[in-house]
């Protein structure tokens, strides 16, 4: 949502989208490639390592935000660490199922692009103000945190297969939100944190459908 006392930017032209899309898809790639670089270098760390690189990387995630209105190298090389930081925590989980069902890192990463794509082309073409819907799944997603944290205390019968499936509904609506912020946008230097929503997007499908592909 943007300020009414911010400076109004004159809408970017074609070509400046095209650049601002590619720039921030860029982006998102290298951040996704800094992410397996430091899941690689975690791989043999233990659960207790990977929550401390998690609260690391959300430090540096509020730093983008404040970086980015002041330098945009600044914001990008915030969003590098962030991506390798994210590795990093995330690395013991990925190895837990590289060592129990493979398969399913190949299943998850299909299912992955086909979702991120399918969701990220409606939320870029259409025409229809996401605002409202990117709201409502803001406070879904609060309310599916306290649901997770739920599951570690009670047994609730097929909690992780119901954790799963409102998870994917839920960033199913933020996917398309932030594609279309991706289109609306009339900041290029807005690409970094663009790039860092839409990559936490597919980080967090991705280890969603991993949970529901490894329910066998």
């Amino acid at each position: 949502m943007e300020s009414t006392g911010a400076v109004l930017h004159p809408p970017l032209t074609r070509d400046e989208s095209g650049t601002l899309l590619g720039q921030t898809m860029g982006l998102v790639a290298v951040t996704a490639a800094l992410f397996a670089l430091g899941a690689y270098l975690g791989r043999d760390m233990s659960y207790q390592w990977g929550w401390l690189f998690f609260i690391a990387a959300f430090g540096v995630l509020l730093g983008m935000n404040f970086a980015a209105q002041r330098s945009e190298g600044l914001a990008i090389t915030l969003l590098f660490g962030f991506g390798v930081l994210m590795g990093l925590a995330v690395s013991p989980t990925i190895t837990y199922y590289a060592s129990t069902n493979p398969q399913v890192l190949w299943q998850a990463g299909g299912a992955t692009a086909l979702f991120i794509a399918g969701f990220g082309a409606y939320g870029y073409a259409t025409r229809r103000d996401l605002s409202a819907i990117a709201r409502v799944c803001f406070w879904a997603l609060i309310a599916l945190i306290v649901f997770g944290i739920v599951l570690i205390f009670v047994n609730i019968p097929s909690g992780s297969l119901i954790y799963a499936i409102l998870g994917l509904v839920i960033f199913a609506g933020l996917t398309a939100f932030d594609f279309q912020r991706l289109r609306r946008t009339k900041d290029i230097r807005a690409a970094p944190l663009l790039a860092a929503s839409i990559f936490l997007d597919i980080l967090n499908v991705f280890l969603l459908l991993l949970s529901l592909f490894n329910r066998n």
